[in-house]
This record gives C-alpha cells, sequence and structure tokens, in this order.
C-alpha cells in the first residue's frame, strides 16, 4: 500500500518542493507510468510521479498506478502552486472535487461534474504541522498557513489533498517554501524521527470530522475550529459551490424541494466522499452561520436533517 506524491515540471511551486523531498534518503528510480510520467520509490509506502503535463490535467493517476504496478494507492498528495488576488504569500492545503457542477457545465480546472474525491484525512493534522514547520524556517507572519475550500480536479478516487505554495510568481519559487512543503511530507508521513501524523483509524479515541458548509473560500469560520481543536477535516464546501436559487417573494413558503440550484447534490456528495475517507468517523457538519441568508440557512437545516446529516457547533467539536 503506498502513497503517491504528484509533481509536475512545468510549476515550480510543486517541482522544487519534490526535488527537494528527492534530496532526502532512501531514493530509487522507479517504473515510467504512461504518457512519460517518471515515477520514484522510497522504501515499501512512498511513490513520487513527475508529470510535464499542468497538475490538473491528468486524471485516475491512482487507478493508472495500480494497474501499472499491482500496488495499492491508499492516498494522493498534489503538489502545486496557488494564486490569489490578495498576492499575499500563502501556504495552503485543500481537498479537491466540483461537487456543485452538472453535466454540460464548464469545467475551469478539471475533475468531473458532480465529484468529489475522498478528503485525506491528513490535512487538519498536517495543517497544524505545517504551521510548526513554516515557523522553524522563520516563514511566519509572512506567509498565511491555512486551509482552502473544496475546489478544482483532477480525477481521482482514494483520498487526496493538494498542499500549495502562493500566490505569485516570486512567491511559487522560493526555496525555502519548498522545503516547508518537503519537510510537511517527510515528517507527516513518518519517514523522519517520529511517527506519521494524521494517520485515520476506526478505533481512534477523536471520531469526529468537521464538514464544512458554507463561508468563504479560505473557510475562516471552519478554520478557527480545526486550529483551536485539532480536528479532523473533511470537505469544506464554501458558498460558491452551494448554488441555490432565490425563491424571492415566496420564502416564507418554500420548502428544501422547491429551491433549485445544485446545492443538495454538492452537501451530499461531499458528505458522501467525507465519510468514505473516515470509515467509523462522526460526520458533523459545521455551518458559516453568517455566510446565509435566513431562507438559505433554514433549507440547508432542514436538507441535513432530511439527509440524517448531524450538525455540529463549534463546541462539539472539543
Amino acid at each position: 500500500m503506498v502513497t503517491l506524491v504528484v509533481a509536475t515540471t512545468c510549476d515550480p511551486a510543486s517541482i522544487n518542493p519534490a526535488k527537494a523531498l528527492l534530496a532526502m534518503p532512501g531514493w530509487q528510480p522507479g517504473p515510467t507510468l504512461d504518457a512519460g510520467i517518471r515515477s520514484f520509490k522510497n522504501g515499501g509506502s512512498l511513490r513520487l510521479l513527475e508529470q510535464e503535463k499542468f497538475i490538473i490535467e491528468e486524471d485516475d493517476l491512482d487507478l493508472r498506478w495500480e494497474a501499472a504496478t499491482g500496488e495499492t494507492v491508499v492516498e494522493m498528495i498534489f503538489l502545486s502552486r496557488h494564486a490569489a488576488v490578495s498576492n499575499r504569500p500563502a501556504l495552503t492545503i485543500h481537498p479537491i472535487g466540483i461537487p456543485h457542477l452538472k453535466d454540460g457545465d464548464v469545467l475551469p480546472q478539471g475533475g468531473k461534474p458532480g465529484w468529489a474525491a475522498p478528503p485525506c484525512p491528513r490535512m487538519g493534522p498536517w495543517l497544524l504541522l505545517l504551521k510548526k514547520i513554516a515557523q522553524s524556517h522563520n516563514l511566519l507572519p509572512e506567509f498565511e498557513i491555512t486551509l482552502e475550500a473544496t475546489h478544482h480536479g483532477p480525477v481521482t478516487t482514494k483520498p487526496t489533498m493538494f498542499i500549495e505554495i502562493g500566490s505569485t510568481e516570486d512567491y511559487w519559487g522560493r526555496q525555502d517554501a519548498a522545503r516547508v512543503v518537503a519537510q510537511l511530507v517527510w515528517e507527516g508521513l513518518g519517514l523522519g524521527e517520529g511517527a506519521a501524523v494524521g494517520t485515520w483509524s476506526s478505533t481512534t479515541e477523536k471520531k469526529k470530522v468537521l464538514l464544512g458548509i458554507g463561508g468563504g473560500h479560505y473557510v475562516p469560520r471552519h478554520m478557527d475550529i480545526i486550529m483551536k481543536e485539532g480536528t479532523w477535516v473533511g470537505h469544506l464546501i464554501s458558498g460558491y459551490s452551494l448554488p441555490m436559487e432565490d425563491p424571492g417573494q415566496s420564502k416564507e413558503k418554500t420548502t428544501t424541494d422547491s429551491i433549485g440550484g445544485t446545492w443538495k447534490q454538492a452537501i451530499k456528495v461531499a458528505f458522501d466522499a467525507t465519510k468514505t475517507a473516515f470509515p467509523g468517523g462522526e460526520i458533523l457538519a459545521h455551518l458559516d452561520h453568517k455566510s446565509f441568508k435566513g431562507w438559505q440557512k433554514n433549507a440547508i437545516t432542514d436538507f441535513l436533517g432530511q439527509q440524517g446529516i448531524k450538525v455540529g457547533k463549534p463546541a462539539d467539536f472539543r
């Protein structure tokens, strides 16, 4: 059973951390995958793929690796750049998927409509570890350490996360940031002196998993809980991934079924994928209440009840 780390040569924020990771001991050349994708192996459980296309353009790398090698992939970690209007330097982690899109919609950044990969359970614990490592490399407070909401591809079926360096070309090529990301992967997977971080088990004492619903792209309300409580993190569905058609004057008479848009699909897909990633976990939806209008909050709460999805308040994640 192996972890696949994926990098691309066309992105300095991807290939530089990969090179820093490959500079650590124990690596050997591995087989070449279809489309000329090179691989490297470290021990029995870590594989690094080096592709030349943009990071979101190679779908099903997990299944392709399994078919080519016979090894079972247990998780996917993509190294990538992050772009933001703010241009603020940042190190980010996020799950992937476009659960709100439907057939026929434009796919701006890969994936497939109505899909979300299982979120990698390491995201929450690694966010805390990332902050610690970034501090030790004197990247704070220059760099913001944050989660992002669920977005983009490529298509995978195994628990997946992106680790990104942002937010402009000046920062994508920062070697100190690349070394921090490489150290995060190395220590997080237990290849350093300590044990692996963020390994989920159905027998773990702390079973509550946060499914974020609503808010902006950097999910501040959900981040507050995650950073404070060290909570397991599932999908994080921002407001823009919850399209809801305004019922207009008939708001008081609306029902869950009468509000159009793909918001219900997005919630259901995100919940199912999170449940897959955390077998035996207790998935609790956490709503960013301030980001919703009253009719939106009521509709979402009613739908969660219909689906048997529990809603958690901040105190419930302690």
